[in-house]
């Protein structure tokens, strides 16, 4: 076991890594012991790189006949008591949206990583389109929350690929790692820390104490939700049914679906100062205000330090969590703003309509859409220019 521990974490030290790599080797470190896929462009080095390395850690990689029965092995393997995961790009988790319901409803605590490309249909595989952002926030009918993480580099892809696991055991919910054809590409340095640094950070899958409640229920008397660990089938924690219905705290059928809908939306949101992660740049004296997440961030930082040169004051506010979407950040964010601008590698805009909700009316949210195409630090900077003007 000593081995397989020792396995489980890279060298300390400056590694170059694939991004699909480095989200991997992210998974390892977290605790991951079973990964369920299907080979799809441009995830596929996840599943390769899987089937090498968790044999080596005592874990299992599954290759199964397709993107249903790959997340179907994900919630099975969770639910006896194994850290796992699941990566596909866009149609596969087209494919994946009705077991992702059933998991939010049963609180089965998972990751999945989504290597977007290009839609809709099967669109250019090779391709960078945010275009499932959307999907992601609403995988599967019904309504629950899910969380969702945008690493821009390859060290994010390792770094906040721990962060997920550690969101879906505290939080029992979907956890969506959003990656796409370039970043998954992308090859670059990645500093791996200490094991004893990582392990600091890393929540691992534990029995709880109290054998009841199963699921999780608000507790009146302290006025908030209490979520327990996840159930394990083979030990007395675990419920006698597993019903994707509403149900109780011991997982029996409830009559009140509004409570039961309530404690899976709220858990969430009422614990969005924990799960919602941003950043600034040069964001203390800014009159315009980019927002960003994903790759467009990259762009972002060059066209900020452009316009800076040139007197504009111009700064980020960078969203890492996207989903449950920081209203209140971002209010305080754009409060004083001239402009908002948001690039985005989407054409519609999933995170300007965000945007523009909390913004003040008055305050122009300038889109810049991109379809498979890195947004130039230049053609923003000529946006910041306009605005400024």
């Amino acid at each position: 076991m000593d081995i397989e521990n020792n396995k489980r974490f890279l060298p300390e030290g400056k590694h170059l890594m694939m991004g699909n790599i480095a989200m991997s080797e992210g998974a390892i470190a977290a605790g991951l012991k079973f990964f369920g896929g299907y080979p799809i462009t441009p995830s596929t080095e996840v599943i390769e790189h899987f089937a090498v390395r968790l044999p080596e850690i005592g874990g299992v990689c599954m290759q199964m006949e397709d993107e249903i029965a790959s997340i179907n092995s994900v919630i099975g393997a969770s639910l006896v008591g194994a850290k796992a995961m699941t990566a596909t790009s866009g149609p596969g988790l087209s494919l994946m949206t009705e077991t992702i319901s059933m998991a939010a409803n049963l609180e089965i605590p998972f990751v999945f990583c989504d290597v977007q490309r290009n839609g809709p249909g099967t669109g250019y595989v090779t391709e960078p389109h945010h275009n499932d952002i959307g999907l992601m926030r609403f995988a599967g009918n019904g309504e629950f929350q899910v969380i969702t993480l945008a690493p821009m580099s390859c060290q994010e892809l390792y770094d906040l690929t721990i962060t997920a696991f550690n969101f879906a055991e505290i939080y029992r919910c979907p956890v969506f790692i959003m990656s796409d054809a370039y970043l998954g590409h992308l090859h670059e340095v990645v500093n791996i820390p200490k094991q004893e640094e990582v392990l600091k950070r890393v929540i691992e899958r534990e029995l709880p104490d109290n054998f009841t409640k199963k699921f999780s229920y608000r507790d009146e008397n302290l006025g908030k939700y209490i979520i327990p660990k996840p159930p394990v089938i083979g030990t007395d924690y675990c419920p006698g049914m597993f019903l994707s219905q509403p149900h109780s705290y011991e997982g029996l059928p409830t009559p009140k679906p509004l409570q039961f809908i309530e404690m899976l939306i709220d858990k969430i949101t009422n614990n969005i100062d924990k799960i919602s992660l941003t950043s600034t740049y040069k964001l203390d004296d800014a009159e315009i205000v980019i927002i960003a997440y994903g790759l467009p961030v990259r762009a972002s930082y060059r066209a900020v330090d452009l316009a800076r040169k040139e007197g504009i004051k111009v700064g980020i506010f960078r969203l890492i969590t996207i989903w449950p979407f920081p209203d209140e950040k971002v209010k305080e964010a754009v409060k004083d703003a001239k402009a908002v601008i948001v690039p985005e590698l989407n054409y519609t805009g999933v995170i300007a309509e965000q945007v523009e909700r909390v913004t003040k009316l008055n305050t122009p949210v300038i889109r810049i859409p991109n379809v498979c195409e890195i947004h130039h630090p230049h053609d923003l900077l000529k946006v910041i220019k306009e605005v400024a003007n």
